[in-house]
């Protein structure tokens, strides 16, 4: 039987899914987290490796003659030579539009939390602010209506079409950048260049993939660009922000705030500097882990595997 290695299980399964729809595929080795040095041992005779954030260079592969495959248990596919990978022959895949729904939901609750702050003002009435309170009511931050503002989108596949389509249901003018696969803009969708879209927007979502032009697309020039009243949502690859930059731009007011639920480094050291910027609100990467998008990624990442040893791979991304 082919031997199927996952190197970084545990994010995607911690317990609440199966791994039998892999295990039907053939002699089946999943470990929860796989350190650089033990990438090439685990992975040793493997016809097919299946990784989440476990890097696959150059090196790794070339000591890996048995490799037919490799499948990323994510969209994004950054964290695999994919060149390297296809000088060799080998199909690297990945799983589209698996967590489309979940990341643009995550992405309006990270907006929420800025302009509604919701989080804070509950945790407030549960250390007892309310009750203090002369009047039915208190707020202790300007609440924000989203209905008339302009909402940019960086990246205008299938998760910032999703997004768009929200923003535009909650009353918000929706400009995107220009999608090759849709040459002309979708009724209520207008097309702006990068540096248009940071200028004219009062929401500003990145849905792009990370690459070595996308890499810090989000400067200190561009931020500085921005209204002041501005907020800046990143749910695609934390790379794509000058980090530091950021983290100026908000202690000094340039723009209004920012949520994000990625960062360069994840987890991030305790001095990261966006950890304690004020208006920063930062999740743990986790728009895409409810159980239905995980239970997507998984049977999505079978098929993938399956196409894999039957010489038929999908979802390639290096072809």
């Amino acid at each position: 039987m082919p031997r199927i290695v996952v190197l970084d299980g545990h994010t995607l399964n911690p317990g609440d899914l199966s791994w039998e729809p892999l295990g039907a595929l053939g002699e089946l080795e999943v470990f929860e987290r796989t350190e650089p040095e033990l990438v090439v041992p685990r992975a040793a005779g493997a016809r097919v490796v299946v990784t989440n954030k476990t890097r696959l260079g150059a090196s790794e592969l070339g000591r890996l003659p048995e490799l037919a495959g490799i499948t990323v248990l994510a969209t994004g596919f950054d964290v695999v030579d994919a060149r390297a990978a296809r000088a060799r022959g080998i199909p690297v895949c990945n799983v589209p539009a698996y967590s489309t729904a979940s990341v643009a939901q995550h992405t309006f609750a990270l907006l929420f939390e800025l302009t509604a702050h919701v989080g804070a003002h509950a945790a407030g009435v549960r250390h007892g602010e309310w009750s203090k309170q002369a009047d039915f009511t208190y707020w202790n931050a300007p609440l924000i209506e989203l209905d008339g503002l302009t909402f940019g989108v960086v990246g205008f596949g299938a998760i910032g079409r999703r997004v768009a389509a929200t923003a535009r249901s909650l009353g918000m003018r929706v400009l995107a950048t220009p999608s090759r696969r849709l040459p002309a803009a979708p009724d209520g969708v207008e097309y702006r260049e990068l540096d248009a879209l940071f200028a004219e927007s009062d929401v500003l979502s990145l849905h792009c993939p990370l690459t070595p032009e996308t890499r810090g697309l989000v400067s200190a020039e561009r931020l500085a660009a921005m209204r002041p009243s501005a907020f800046l949502l990143n749910t695609a690859r934390g790379a794509l922000v000058d980090e530091a930059a950021l983290a100026s731009a908000l202690e000094r007011g340039v723009i209004a705030g920012a949520g994000l639920d990625v960062l360069t480094a994840e987890p991030p050291p305790l001095e990261h500097p966006l950890l304690s910027a004020p208006r920063c609100v930062v999740t743990p990467h986790q728009a895409w882990t409810t159980r239905s998008a995980r239970a997507r990624l998984l049977a999505v990442t079978a098929a993938n595997v399956a196409g894999i040893l039957a010489g038929k791979p999908q979802n390639v991304v290096n072809g």
